[in-house]
């Protein structure tokens, strides 16, 4: 199995994320809703890859970017952001903090899982 943590503070973006990467039987999903249960999560169960929304209260996405690669236990996960904030100029920001990818928001269910192997 891979291990896929998402995170989003949108319960229904949540939902459609976890129904999208349940289509592959080789992905293992789980799910978090705000950055900071993300950090304690990814700590302790060392996912394969993170997909982290970029714009969540509290903390956002680069602040829990940045909290990830501080701990020893998630510095070399791949963190990969979903973002409606997609155009050139913000994506090249985002893969200068330290991003492996961003995919644009909204995205496609169907084509979700594919997506998100390519970082792996």
């Amino acid at each position: 199995m891979i291990s896929i943590l998402y995170v989003d503070d949108d319960d229904d973006i949540r939902e459609i994320a976890d129904i999208a990467l349940s289509l592959d039987p080789e992905l293992e999903v789980r799910l978090c809703a705000s950055g900071k249960d993300a950090v304690a999560l990814a700590a302790s169960w060392q996912p394969a890859l993170i997909l982290l929304d970029f714009m969540m209260p509290g903390m956002d996405g680069p602040a829990t970017l940045h909290a990830l690669r501080n701990q020893a236990e998630t510095r070399d996960i791949p963190i990969v952001f979903i973002t409606a904030r997609s155009s050139q100029r913000d994506i090249t920001s985002l893969l200068a903090l330290g991003a492996a990818g961003v995919l644009a928001k909204p995205f496609d269910p169907m084509t979700l899982a594919a997506e998100a192997r390519q970082f792996l």
